[in-house]
């Protein structure tokens, strides 16, 4: 008579994967992301004039300045003196190649300061400049 040596008890070993605890994980792993992604994305607050002006497409490529209600200029999210600005500008490659950039400029900023810094952006080659508005909602 021939006994087996396996404590087994004439089992057959699982050949299927148990996922569940994968897929938990990954539950979690997505939730964590949902919630830290928003806060992760930080933005310089501009109060936009209004206009009636059909939208634009916008490209990533393109360089975007922003002047704030308290005159500080941007570009993208960096905080720039108006020589960096031009210099940044004159290095980025999107302006050497097709020489455009946006503008957005806070609705309290005076008109002047708008055209020192669009000034600025000629002398660094932008010969096409895009003014980023709110469209106005219609009732």
């Amino acid at each position: 008579m021939a006994m087996s040596t396996g404590g087994g008890g004439g089992r057959a070993p699982l050949s299927e994967i148990n996922v569940t605890p994968l897929v938990d994980v990954m539950l979690v792993l997505l939730i964590i992301f949902m919630v830290a992604a928003p806060m992760l994305t930080t933005g310089i607050q501009v109060d936009l004039p209004n206009a009636e002006a059909p939208a634009m497409d916008v490209v990533r490529d393109i360089p975007l300045v922003i002047v704030t209600d308290d005159r500080r200029v941007f570009l993208g999210n960096d905080e720039v003196t108006l020589a960096q600005l031009e210099d940044r500008l004159r290095g980025h490659p999107h302006v050497r190649r097709a020489r455009e950039a946006y503008l957005q400029a806070d609705e309290g900023v005076p008109y002047g300061e708008v055209i020192r810094v669009m000034a600025v952006m000629r002398q660094a080659g932008v010969d096409k400049t895009g003014l980023v508005t709110d469209p106005l909602a219609r009732q």
